[in-house]
């Protein structure tokens, strides 16, 4: 049971980057995912999560608008879409689950090793 995530990088303020937290050994779609992210010195945030079924989804304040989570069944993929990032979206991304059907996703029982993203011009 693992999951993974990739996609991160270094991009321009106003740029885009798509993260993708594949899973394997379990059925992702049958569970939310949540985006999270810790920046240096600050403490981890939940960024963005999507519900099982539904697919419902929710966005920090901060991202609403520039963001958009979603998942891909057939490849127990889900994606982070995130436009016109700014230098404050500075942070590493984690996924998460926590093998329940609904948001919030509680951080801390299946989580990605983190892939970094770096804003700055």
């Amino acid at each position: 049971v693992q999951l993974q995530a990739s996609g991160g990088g270094l991009v321009q303020p106003g740029g885009s980057l798509r993260l993708s937290c594949a899973a394997s050994g379990f059925t992702l779609d049958y569970y939310a995912v949540g985006w999270f992210r810790q920046a240096p010195g600050k403490e981890r945030e939940a960024a963005s999560c999507i519900t099982s079924a539904a697919g419902t989804v929710y966005y920090v304040d901060s991202v609403k608008g520039r963001f958009t989570i979603s998942r891909d069944n057939a490849k127990n993929t889900v994606y982070l879409l995130m436009n016109s990032l700014k230098p404050e979206d500075t942070a590493v991304y984690y996924c998460a689950t926590d093998f329940g059907g609904v948001c919030p996703v509680r951080f801390g029982i299946s989580w990605g090793q983190g892939t970094q993203v770096t804003v700055s011009s």
